[in-house]
């Protein structure tokens, strides 16, 4: 594919790894790496976390953030950046937090084995939804 083919929406969609970036109080980038789901038609993009580690801590201060993707082969990346929101972490397994995460593990990986074990273990490990409302996508194949 060449740079002038190349559509950074489609390997943001295509990425199961990526690097959040979150900014620190001291005004420095945290980077994180998380697994993301990327929603083309609203323009948006999920990420589980847990609530406590430093992206969640960054996010709850200031919300901006941004998602880069980096293709296979190492010769592209795509970079999605605006305002991150957190839902979570529930405490009850069949709460809107933990329905939230279900939803975004059924667009991302499909249907779950066991869903009382899944929703337990979201609530056990205190893990928040991140849906980041992309404002801005940037990207380049180099070949």
């Amino acid at each position: 594919m060449t740079s002038t083919q190349f559509d950074p929406r489609t390997l943001l969609s295509e990425s199961r790894l990526g690097v959040l970036a979150t900014i620190k109080s001291d005004g420095m980038p945290q980077l994180s790496p998380v697994t993301p789901y990327y929603d083309r038609e609203t323009e948006t993009i999920y990420v589980s976390m847990t609530e406590g580690r430093a992206k969640t801590v960054n996010l709850r201060r200031d919300p901006r953030a941004a998602l880069e993707v980096t293709r296979a082969d190492g010769w592209a990346w795509a970079t999605a950046e605006g305002a991150g929101t957190l839902t979570g972490p529930g405490t009850d397994t069949h709460g809107p937090e933990v329905e939230a995460l279900v939803d975004y593990y059924r667009k991302a990986a499909g249907e779950h084995p066991d869903w009382d074990e899944y929703r337990s273990v979201m609530v056990a490990d205190r893990r928040v939804l991140m849906t980041l409302s992309v404002e801005r996508v940037y990207g380049a194949a180099l070949r």
